[in-house]
């Protein structure tokens, strides 16, 4: 068994390196997966990439270890937030340490996690692994995760299947095993304008929108009014949000449009599908008549711009056994917020959510991670690779 060398100091530079590349899913990560490629090639491991339609963003996947069977996937986004409107004490995308923290865009969401996985990389070739660990980088995780389809499209058809995945999410080194999904939409309200002092000769499409919003505030009330209170989730419900509405022209004109982007978050155990259908079958009954008998081209349409499934808690999971055996931690928590798991796991791979930093830090201005975290990660790495020697 190799005597690993890899020092917290290493994982600190490699996610200063990380930072300073401006990933925000509104830009290219082909600069960082360049980067990484590289680091990971020039070691003799070999790199997959997956692009987007425009060749403008990639994801990344590498092995080292025995090629034809499936390992330990150790798996992280790209892409980070927004900074814009938020107020910093230093550049975002310049690391800075102060008292032991870490401070840039993306060192707890979640690069972090990244850079200690990375640091290993050279350790890892010198190691006789009986399991293969894999790398999987993704992109747009933080704006629907896209990528991750992708690479995991390419992975089913072309590798072998891995064991489990563990997704480094901020969870301060916590074992999460299930997390809520959800989805997005943006519904528009087509009306007829006209002038407002004749209501009857238009239709007004901010109204039949408020109806819309009414209903999903009363589903709302409903999932709340039925909750299990034995429900390990916080909240222990499927919840639903309204996050903007934009519409009409003046104050004097009928409007002609409203767009509404809305969404929610389910459980594991209900059903997004039968939810969707719901909605869309009150909309058809009771937002779209109304408009439809001023005009034909009057309505309501609903787009699904986001669908991210949960990931369902599994006690007996290899995922959740190899983090219990690794770390002697003997119970796993939820979250309330998406990830990449269940697209993993509706893959056939079980996955954990488990990674360095908290998600309280996660998009907020000034955003960090502890040392002491970076520390406990490595230290996790290390012991993951040391079973993955010994084949079990």
């Amino acid at each position: 068994m190799a005597q690993s060398d890899v020092t917290t100091e290493a994982c600190v530079a490699l996610l200063d390196r990380l930072v300073a590349f401006d990933t925000t899913s509104a830009k290219s990560n082909l600069a960082l997966i360049d980067d990484v490629r590289g680091q990971l090639e020039a070691l003799g491991i070999a790199t997959r990439l997956t692009f987007n339609d425009e060749k403008t963003k990639a994801n990344l996947w590498a092995t080292v270890g025995p090629q034809d069977k499936g390992g330990i996937v150790l798996s992280g986004h790209t892409d980070v937030v927004p900074v814009a409107g938020q107020k910093w004490t230093s550049d975002p995308f310049k690391m800075v340490e102060r008292d032991g923290l870490l401070y840039g865009r993306g060192t707890a969401d979640m690069k972090g996690f990244i850079a200690c996985a990375l640091a290993y990389g050279a350790d890892m070739t010198k190691r006789d692994l009986k399991t293969p660990i894999h790398f999987a980088l993704s992109y747009d995780e933080e704006v629907g995760c896209i990528g991750v389809k992708g690479l995991i499209a390419d992975m089913a058809e072309n590798l072998p299947l891995p064991r489990a995945v563990i997704v480094g999410e901020p969870t301060s080194m916590q074992l999460i095993g299930g997390n809520k999904g959800g989805r997005s939409f943006t519904a528009i309200v087509r009306g007829v304008p006209g002038h407002s002092s004749e209501p009857g000769r238009g239709a007004n499409a901010i109204m039949a929108a408020a109806r819309f919003i009414t209903y999903i505030e009363d589903l709302q009330q409903e999932f709340c009014d039925n909750a299990d209170p034995d429900c390990p989730f916080d909240p222990p419900y499927t919840t639903f949000d309204l996050g903007l509405v934009n519409g009409g022209t003046a104050g004097n004109i009928i409007p002609g449009e409203c767009q509404i982007t809305w969404g929610f978050r389910m459980l594991p155990d209900d059903d997004s599908d039968a939810i969707e259908a719901r909605i869309r079958a009150y909309a058809e009954a009771h937002i779209d008549p109304p408009l439809k008998k001023i005009s034909a081209d009057a309505g309501i349409e609903i787009i699904r711009r986001v669908d991210t499934p949960p990931l369902r808690p599994d006690t007996t999971s290899p995922a959740e056994q190899i983090i219990r055996h690794l770390t002697g931690l003997n119970q796993s928590g939820v979250v309330s917020y998406g990830t990449e798991a269940g697209h993993f796991q509706n893959a056939g791979v079980p996955g954990v959510i488990f990674g360095p930093g908290s998600i309280q830090q996660a998009h907020q201005p000034d955003e960090f991670i502890a040392v002491e975290q970076i520390d406990k990660c490595r230290k996790f790495i290390g012991q993951l690779l040391d079973w993955a020697e010994t084949g079990a």
